[in-house]
């Protein structure tokens, strides 16, 4: 392993320390009795605390330093005076241990007193401190000249989500995110919980990916030698739940689609399931309004939250459109009845790509995205989709053609799908069928068959309601992110790169390449002043690394970055 010049220095600390007697990684329960924030909201001048915390600057002045401790509410200074803390004539834990030996991002508790500095901080003095936990790399904390200008801040998306642990440490407002998001979800457990409604579990493992339309990730069961799938959506089974005779349940799922990766798409996401039965899609617009108004007050403290420039009101009552109106007024056209080639042509006269897999469901849902979502920008449900795309879905019981399906969209996004559910099994075994079909024409996003679901309703369930919030995208409106990223503590991330310890002289070279677009290989040689068998070595390890290669054409030999 290759270590910076800080990573050397802080190891051989770190052995000086442990020649000193000093676990530098104590395991001893440390009595932390305050934190940054009890300390300030209830301030007593003299009261003795014990914190702890990570080491994030410090002014040393001789004799004396005034730190910030950062802990898990914040920071708060302190105050170190070698006299202090070093009551004997020994004062090796200030002037060696604190002054030379400590690192900006170590880890330590302290006990102290409270006091108030003369420009009115409020600080604690620190009459004794431990090392809990030596930090072997530094934080790449930002810093600030005396224009009040920043640099080095830690600000680079893939590196902040790679590295979520650093975030979190140098950018506290990071924090905020997350602890909203939980707050998000207590409010909807809270709502579903005063109803009666039972939150349960249900298999990540599933033997059939059911419940929704995309492509599954495969695994297999060694012990059993079969085939198992991530699930894409624990509808299914939340359904043979209500065929058990409980009339509300939910569930926090998550849910795993091998489908592409974008700012509003995690292959790995989070969903709310409820399903609730004797109601219907109706009830659920009427109740979803409440449910969304409670988390943005919950979450925000207003049911108004402003997402970009758009200032967005979850008070109830939402607008309600059909989305075959929708489609009429944003693009129109009347789709209304139209079969799957007069749609092909509907679409592809919209500008719209499309491929012989579609169906008629996915066509309207193409020709719906790409005209029409964005335009909704307040809470609207979008309503009575056509039966081909809602194969889960009770036919509208005043048109046969169309489904009692809604989907909530907000800021130009799906942010919830409902459905009235069916529960006719032989309709149910019927569309099934239909989606079997699409997939012996090529479409890898439609539903399987699941016989035992369709046995579970043949035993009969009542009228049901069912409906899936998309939590990531809800934590994404109400804390104004734009990126799912950001509310994902670990993002999924394409695999990191290995740094490459390159020689002076391939650096140098590389250094070349990346001011020009391409160069001859014998100019590239002249300009390195090598020698040929420095040259030789050098030029190797950079197409071994694939950093440059080497191309052949009509005009010689040239070089170019990979």
């Amino acid at each position: 392993m290759q270590l910076s010049e800080q990573e050397i220095v802080r190891r051989e600390k770190l052995t000086k320390l442990r020649e000193m007697g000093i676990n530098p990684y104590p395991a001893a329960l440390y009595p932390v009795d305050a934190s940054s924030k009890s300390i300030k909201d209830n301030f007593k001048e003299g009261k003795r605390v014990v914190i702890s915390g990570r080491l994030m600057s410090r002014r040393i002045q001789g004799k004396a330093s005034f730190a910030e401790l950062q802990d898990s509410e914040g920071r708060i200074q302190v105050y170190f005076n070698r006299d202090e803390i070093c009551t004997s004539e020994d004062k090796t834990l200030y002037n060696d241990v604190y002054k030379k030996l400590l690192d900006i991002g170590d880890i330590i508790g302290i006990e102290g007193e409270l006091f108030i500095t003369q420009v009115g901080e409020k600080t604690v003095m620190v009459k004794n401190f431990s090392l809990l936990s030596k930090a072997l790399r530094p934080l790449p904390l930002p810093k600030v000249d005396a224009d009040g200008n920043t640099y080095d801040e830690f600000n680079d998306p893939e590196m902040r989500y790679r590295q979520r642990y650093v975030d979190l440490v140098v950018n506290p407002k990071v924090k905020e995110t997350f602890i909203k998001r939980t707050k998000i979800t207590n409010s909807i457990r809270e709502f579903y919980n005063e109803r009666g409604y039972l939150e349960v579990e249900t298999p990540i493992l599933q033997p059939i990916p059911g419940g929704a339309a995309a492509r599954p990730f495969l695994t297999h069961h060694n012990a059993l030698n079969i085939p198992l799938y991530l699930r894409i959506a624990n509808e299914l089974y939340l359904k043979r739940l209500i065929v058990g005779g409980f009339d509300g349940v939910y569930e926090f799922s998550k849910d795993f689609r091998n489908e592409g990766m974008d700012r509003t798409h995690n292959p790995e996401f989070t969903v709310m399931e409820l399903y609730v039965a004797y109601k219907d899609y109706h009830w659920m617009m009427e109740t979803t309004e409440q449910l969304l108004e409670k988390i943005a007050i919950d979450a925000n403290g207003t049911s108004k939250i402003t997402v970009g420039e758009n200032e967005i009101e979850f008070k109830a009552p939402y607008n309600r459109v059909p989305i075959l109106e929708a489609i009429k007024i944003h693009t129109g056209h009347d789709v209304a009845g139209k079969d799957e080639n007069e749609l092909r042509e509907v679409a592809k006269s919209l500008g719209i790509e499309v491929d012989n897999t579609m169906g008629v469901g996915k066509l309207i849902d193409e020709i719906f995205g790409e005209k029409c979502e964005h335009h909704y920008i307040q809470p609207t449900f979008i309503t009575d989709y056509p039966k081909e795309m809602s194969p889960l879905t009770k036919e509208h019981r005043d048109n046969p053609a169309l489904t009692e399906r809604f989907e909530l969209m907000v800021n130009g996004k799906e942010l919830a799908n409902c459905y009235s559910e069916l529960n006719d099994p032989i309709d149910q075994r019927e569309r099934f069928e239909d989606q079997l079909k699409l997939s012996e024409k090529g479409d890898d996003e439609a539903m399987f068959i699941d016989q035992d679901f369709l046995r579970a309703l043949e035993y009969g369930m009542p009228p049901t309601s069912g409906i899936g919030i998309g939590i990531d995208r809800l934590v994404m409106l109400m804390t104004n992110n734009s990126s799912i990223q950001e509310v994902l503590f670990f993002p999924q991330m394409r695999p990191e790169k290995k740094q490459v310890e390159l020689t002076d002289e391939a650096k140098m070279i590389l250094d070349t390449l990346k001011r020009v677009e391409k160069i001859s290989l014998n100019d590239l040689k002249n300009q390195s002043g090598l020698s040929n068998k420095k040259w030789d070595k050098s030029i190797k390890e950079l197409t071994k690394n694939n950093l440059a290669k080497v191309n052949k054409t009509d005009e010689g030999l040239f070089v170019e970055l990979s």
